[in-house]
């Protein structure tokens, strides 16, 4: 049994809906324009059903939650450019077979919380911001009123890193700079601006938040708190880091809240290599409770 909590899939209707638009986010054939980035060539096999199906069997993965991806921008865009995006996007997730589950998605640059209250019961797992929503108070100010569903229902928050433009550099600039330097200042922004207002609330930050709590000395140097304060309902997950990142944050934070999540098909489930109980830990124990299904068996 297994269960990873940060998958993307773009499903047909999602696909043509890209298509269909002239300026960014949009697709010409398989090739994706983003805003202050160079065209992407688009691997079709990356979002055949068939082909994840498989790559989920090979790593024993029993359920999968996919999400939309947030760099695309979509969240950002205007309302009437934003939804019917975000609307293909939820009706094919919704559509997949019962061993994915899926995070809703919102509009941030004009909040809706009528809308997304009625696309989270509609049977998602939770709700993704874009870390570029929530850097700083501000942010938290703006996105409280979608921030209070998840607490009324129950429903995690998963923070994934925004859109990074970068047209000059190499390839992994990215993934490897402006996402991480997204989840650093979300994960702090999140503990000093987030959790006072939202004390009840379950998060899940990827890539390990960036890495964010290995910089705990530093943070209690400069006044933070001191060592030992752990937020059990701030969950990491593992997107892209192997053993020796999530072995230095299991020792800031413990495996309690560290979580398999392996971003396909960008990146492959880690080989964690902290043995048979740890291993189960991260992939069903803490997914099971960041979702609130403790005792419950994946479908």
């Amino acid at each position: 049994m297994g269960i990873d909590v940060h998958q993307h899939i773009w499903t047909r209707g999602f696909v043509d809906a890209l298509r269909e638009r002239g300026t960014p986010p949009f697709l010409d054939g398989w090739t994706l324009f983003l805003d202050g980035e160079a065209p992407y060539e688009v691997n079709p096999l990356d979002h055949d059903l068939g082909h994840r199906l498989a790559f989920n069997l090979r790593y024993g993965l029993d359920l999968a939650l996919v999400s939309l991806s947030s760099p695309l921008g979509i969240e950002h865009l205007p309302p009437g450019d934003a939804w019917p995006l975000l609307d293909a996007y939820h009706d094919g997730a919704l559509e997949l077979p019962p061993s994915f589950r899926a995070w809703a998605s919102t509009c941030v640059s004009e909040i809706d919380a009528p809308r997304t209250a009625k696309v989270l019961d509609s049977g998602f797992a939770g709700l993704q911001l874009p870390a570029t929503s929530l850097l700083d108070a501000e942010g938290y100010t703006r996105v409280a009123p979608l921030l209070d569903l998840l607490e009324e229902r129950h429903l995690p928050l998963f923070v994934h890193p925004g859109p990074a433009g970068a047209e000059e550099g190499p390839a992994w600039w990215p993934a490897v700079v402006p996402y991480v330097q997204q989840m650093h200042a979300a994960w702090y922004a999140f503990g000093a601006f987030g959790r006072p207002r939202h004390p009840r609330l379950r998060v899940c930050f990827a890539l390990l938040g960036g890495l964010a709590p290995l910089h705990v000395e530093r943070f209690i140097a400069r006044g933070g708190s001191t060592r030992g304060v752990v937020d059990p309902d701030a969950f990491l997950e593992t997107s892209s880091y192997g053993h020796q990142a999530i072995d230095a944050i299991t020792r800031v934070l413990g495996v309690e809240v560290v979580l398999l999540g392996s971003d396909a098909p960008y990146a492959s489930p880690p080989e964690a290599l902290l043995g048979e109980a740890v291993a189960h830990q991260i992939s069903v124990t803490n997914p099971l409770r960041l979702l609130n299904m403790e005792g419950a068996v994946p479908r």
